[in-house]
């Protein structure tokens, strides 16, 4: 998988287009339903068979994943988040289903789950799309669960929680348009609209750093736990259905939270009062008249997610007894942590105008590197250590990177200023799109708005564009009569009056 996001990001924009193309979806569903097989008759696991079976399931699953990601990132995020949550509990439910139920032949369905992903992804694209909306990146169940493969079992599980996450996710989002598979235009919205100044640049590009390394220590956290109670060599992390339970009640905890957020990312203390969309961040003020900081809910379920995984940590030793072992939970804390990054990672496409399978394949090769080294270090301690003691100094370890990664690297306030910056980002865009809409804007005069919005010079906005000034001031002139106002700062005006008109909504 890490080769196929090496591809997606070295390649142009031509040719991951024709990668991610429409009739190679096809292709990828059959190769992952060939490559799920091949355990099944090589027999014994041999080096040969092994390679096979990652490059047949690991390149075209990182390539539908990005497919996933590019097809819903063009979703709202009030639609594209709940896919998220709503996919990976249909695929873990599914996986679950076929763990527990003692029919035989069962779990060869999941290997043809692949297929099913591959048809809700063409119903998702084929429904119609808005490309514009920030190539973004929540590819749903699809791309919460290539990444969780590991804490799943093979990679049968793998495809199997992909496909199936993947077409409740189309169903999700059935209502809304998709792109159209080739290579979404980015957004005139982007990194260098949004943000005005030099610090503002530089805090998206620290956040942006910071969500990097947090991945990085998730997915070494998770790698630790891959190899707690195995042997150097042994197949790490076995199906635990009680993983996969667990993880199916994270999502339903997950959904409520954002319906109970109202998908608005900033719904907090004194939105219910009013002072929240309006009055932008900080608007929420307590009794004590202190300015509070808005609230996304995202912000609730990352922290669930990290409740989860810590007290698995806390519980490894005690609950073996009891029939669940500590490391099912930590894992399904960790599950639900891999759709929370898959949200994240939704959310900074949006606000960089990025496309989606760019944004994937830079978050899930931090998370899968983290992974790598995690299951590397974890047998290296094994092997030097030797002692019985030493799967509970693997736990520490785990506990100790994922909690610094929380507390210190990417922490729930630097997910709270990504959500307001995405919250501004869908405010300006949608302010954008309803004035070219009510005056009739042209093509060329809707992309140029939002840099004259943006108070953008001629001569900025003609090097964006590739056109003379003289072509720009005439669009602009063009824009302002069809506007109804008389120059710049009355085009402004007008612009902060919709958005103020869209967030009293």
């Amino acid at each position: 998988m890490m080769v196929s996001f090496g591809l997606l990001r070295v390649a142009s924009p031509k040719a991951r287009g024709a990668l991610l193309a429409r009739p190679l979806l096809w292709c990828y569903a059959v190769l992952l339903v060939v490559g799920s097989i091949v355990p099944a008759l090589a027999g014994n696991p041999a080096p040969a068979s092994l390679a096979l079976e990652s490059a047949l399931v690991g390149l075209p699953a990182g390539l539908m994943l990005a497919a996933w990601g590019r097809a819903l990132g063009g979703l709202p995020l009030d639609r594209a988040l709940p896919a998220v949550f709503v996919g990976s509990a249909v695929g873990a439910t599914a996986c679950f289903a076929m763990a527990t139920v003692p029919v035989e032949g069962a779990a060869f369905l999941l290997k043809l789950l692949p297929l099913g992903s591959a048809w809700a992804l063409q119903a998702l694209v084929c429904a119609g799309a808005r490309p514009g909306r920030g190539g973004g990146a929540a590819a749903a169940g699809a791309g919460a669960h290539d990444g969780e493969a590991p804490a799943v079992g093979r990679a049968a599980g793998a495809s199997a929680v992909q496909a199936a996450s993947a077409a409740c996710a189309a169903g999700a989002a059935s209502s809304a348009r998709a792109p159209q598979g080739a290579e979404p235009p980015e957004s005139p919205l982007s990194l260098r609209v949004l943000l005005a100044t030099p610090a503002e640049r530089a805090q998206a590009a620290r956040l942006s750093l910071k969500m990097v390394a947090g991945t990085v220590l998730f997915g070494l956290a998770a790698g630790f736990m891959e190899t707690y109670g195995s042997d150097p060599g042994m197949a790490s992390t076995p199906a635990f259905p009680a993983t996969l339970l667990l993880f199916v009640l994270f999502c339903i905890a997950a959904l409520q939270l954002l319906a109970t957020g109202g998908l608005d990312l900033e719904a907090g203390p004194g939105a219910a009062s009013g002072t929240g969309a309006a009055g932008g961040p900080g608007a929420a003020t307590p009794d004590d008249g202190a300015p509070a900081e808005p609230e996304g809910p995202l912000d609730d379920v990352y922290r669930l997610a990290v409740l989860v995984m810590m007290a698995g940590f806390l519980f490894v030793p005690v609950l073996g007894d009891f029939g669940v072992p500590g490391e099912a939970i930590v894992l399904a804390g960790y599950l639900g942590l891999s759709a929370v990054l898959v949200s994240l990672f939704l959310v900074m496409a949006r606000i960089t105008g990025q496309d989606a399978a760019q944004s994937f394949a830079r978050g899930f090769t931090a998370l899968f590197a983290g992974e790598m080294a995690g299951v590397a270090l974890g047998n290296v301690i094994d092997v030097v250590a030797g002692t019985e003691q030493t799967p509970y100094v693997v736990v520490a370890c785990a506990g100790l990177a994922a909690l610094y990664a929380f507390l210190f690297l990417f922490t729930e306030r630097d997910f709270r200023a990504l959500s307001v910056i995405a919250r501004d980002a869908d405010r300006f865009d949608d302010a954008c799109s309803l004035i070219a809409a009510e005056n009739g804007l042209s093509k060329r005069e809707a992309e140029i708005l939002p840099f004259a919005l943006k108070g953008r010079t001629g001569e900025r906005i003609a090097a964006e564009f590739y056109i003379s000034k003289s072509t720009v001031y005439t669009h602009l002139r063009r824009i302002y009569a069809k506007c109804g106002v008389h120059g710049r700062q009355e085009l402004i005006d007008l612009g902060e009056r919709t958005e103020r008109r869209l967030s009293g909504r």
